[in-house]
């Protein structure tokens, strides 16, 4: 890089982040600064991370979370309601990272016209909210939903999966879903709690042709993490919020009967319409009743 061209504030950092009304940290090792992250306010309460390095011997060991850790911390101590960065697009170690913490792809490519040709990746994510995920942040979001996916069925839940569930399955489950999302057969939500994305669930779009009012409700899954903050209740609110943006006005969705799940959904107006004896097999491989429920939204509630 030409430091004075293109970057003179790295003549000063420290200023120039104060300056903005952020901050700037370094991590120190054997006496040297090994890594270093700043963060600083944008507009309508998002906060941008940046200058996030790690010095390469140090990489894998923890460093960057314990910064990621700091900044993020700083940053929504001070109000930030999202956090954001910019990653260059050939750092694919440092998308893994932050697609760990819950960042997923936002917007479109930069470009930054500098001696090196840099294109950068937008990241960002809520502190606490729900968001409708296009293609690129569906396939960016997919270590987090595997992670979701994944303790949900060892915990039992009822969601088409048997424990265990190998890591590929799951992996494999969401990028089908992420191409559904592509060719809009799928509409998929992800819910943020603490910065933390603990909860998804899924709007299937395709239908008979008969059908084009209704749309099928699957996949409402929130991380232990994440629960007993509202985010199940929020997410399935937003989902027929946006199912009525799309002009879905039935929705049915399945249930096992008894699931903490079917409380929930009779709790926001879900109407049950049959049952099911033997529907489907547990992991013990005894057999479970399934429920099946509907429920209007949007004009014709």
């Amino acid at each position: 890089m030409d430091v004075d061209a293109e970057m003179p504030e790295y003549r000063s950092l420290a200023s120039y982040y104060a300056g903005q009304g952020g901050a700037l940290w370094t991590a120190e090792a054997d006496g040297q600064i090994a890594g270093m992250i700043a963060t600083r306010p944008l507009t309508d309460g998002a906060w941008e991370v940046c200058r996030v390095y790690v010095l390469p011997a140090l990489h894998g060991g923890g460093l960057g979370h314990r910064l990621l850790d700091v900044a993020e911390a700083h940053a929504i101590a001070a109000g930030a309601s999202r956090l954001m960065l910019w990653s260059d697009t050939r750092f694919d170690r440092a998308h893994r990272f932050y697609e760990k913490r819950s960042y997923v792809r936002s917007g479109p490519i930069r470009p930054l016209a500098d001696i090196s040709n840099s294109l950068e990746y937008a990241f960002a994510k809520p502190v606490n909210g729900i968001e409708v995920l296009d293609a690129a942040a569906s396939v960016s979001a997919i270590p987090r939903l595997v992670d979701i996916l994944s303790e949900c069925v060892t915990e039992g839940s009822g969601v088409s999966f048997l424990p265990p569930l190998a890591p590929e399955v799951a992996r494999d489950f969401w990028r089908d879903t992420a191409r559904d999302v592509a060719s809009g057969r799928k509409v998929l939500l992800a819910g943020w709690v603490d910065g933390l994305l603990a909860g998804t669930v899924t709007l299937a779009l395709a239908g008979p042709q008969n059908q084009p009012h209704r749309a099928d409700v699957t996949k409402m899954l929130v991380h232990p993490q994440g629960r007993r903050f509202g985010l199940a209740r929020r997410l399935m609110a937003r989902l027929e919020q946006e199912a009525a943006r799309l002009g879905r006005t039935m929705l049915t969705l399945d249930t096992r009967l008894g699931d903490r799940a079917e409380a929930l959904y009779r709790s926001m107006g879900w109407i049950e319409y049959g049952r099911i004896p033997g529907y489907a097999i547990q992991a013990d491989g005894t057999f479970e009743e399934t429920l099946f429920m509907w429920k209007r939204v949007g004009d014709s509630a």
